[in-house]
């Protein structure tokens, strides 16, 4: 199989690989019930020694720039209560924390959870987190941007691999909301 977008060797509907996956994205992928099917969620195997954006689109394309997502784990604080939420962008934006995120969620401040909450509580690699297998409950904001994108390439739940989605697959995902201006 020949992935939509970029220079992959390997790319493998993601139903077909759930041993490559982290066990919740794994566990998603199998439940999977939105109304993209999960055989167009494509697995790219990828070097986790070229992880860094340059040097990952430098060698798997160029383009992977403006097709790629970032998933961002969030922490909003509001009367002593902490609530943890995802936000999905655009690579090449960055999330509006103080804004966007602060109205959606409701809470006096935002800041980015630190790594060790974010993947103890994703139970994903950093660098990997993606918005597929997040913990039930948790908001996921999307920017609209990436629903609107035809495909999308995020995090598998490890620094190793790439999930590559139709942007529209987003809007279907658990507690995710289409928020204009996240990304900016």
């Amino acid at each position: 199989m020949r992935a939509p977008i970029g220079n992959f060797e390997h790319a493998r509907p993601a139903p077909d690989c759930l041993d490559e996956l982290t066990a919740p994205v794994a566990d998603a992928v199998r439940a999977w019930s939105a109304d993209v099917p999960a055989e167009q969620l494509i697995y790219v195997d990828t070097d986790p020694e070229i992880a860094d954006t340059a040097a990952f689109v430098e060698h798997y394309g160029g383009e992977l720039l403006e097709q790629s997502a970032n998933c961002v784990i969030v922490a909003g604080k509001r009367g002593g209560e902490t609530t943890l939420a995802a936000c999905l962008v655009m690579s090449h934006t960055r999330v509006d924390v103080n804004g966007a995120v602060r109205r959606q969620l409701g809470v006096r401040k935002a800041s980015f959870a630190a790594m060790d909450v974010a993947t103890g509580e994703s139970r994903m690699e950093y660098g990997g987190i993606t918005p597929i297998g997040l913990p039930a409950g948790w908001p996921l904001l999307v920017d609209s941007a990436v629903v609107d994108a035809e495909w999308v390439l995020i995090g598998s739940g490890r620094r190793r691999g790439k999930l590559i989605v139709p942007g529209k697959a987003f809007a279907g995902l658990p507690g995710a909301v289409a928020v204009e201006g996240l990304g900016v």
